[in-house]
């Protein structure tokens, strides 16, 4: 049939292999890491970094961006105690 593609790939829709996806993804972020406690200790850190500094995943305007981060580098300031 020639209007039929064709597709031969080994793992192609194989949904054994997709499944192990979310561990794959946690064994490529631990390899930079000697062990997991140091990989907690990282994490649970950046990620409150992070939620501070990166808004939320919604439709906003440039500016209301812009004054998010503006705010949390205020906050930021605050909490190390830096002098601007």
């Amino acid at each position: 049939m020639p209007r039929i593609e064709h597709r031969s790939h080994k793992g192609l829709n194989n949904r054994a292999e997709n499944s192990h996806l979310p561990l794959r993804r946690r064994e490529r972020m631990m390899q930079g890491f000697r062990s997991p406690g140091s990989l907690q200790r990282f994490t649970s850190i950046f990620s409150a970094v992070r939620n501070l500094f990166v808004p939320p995943r919604s439709r906003r305007s440039a500016l209301a961006t812009h004054l998010h981060r503006l705010n949390a580098i205020a906050e930021w300031k605050a909490v190390t105690n830096v002098a601007s």
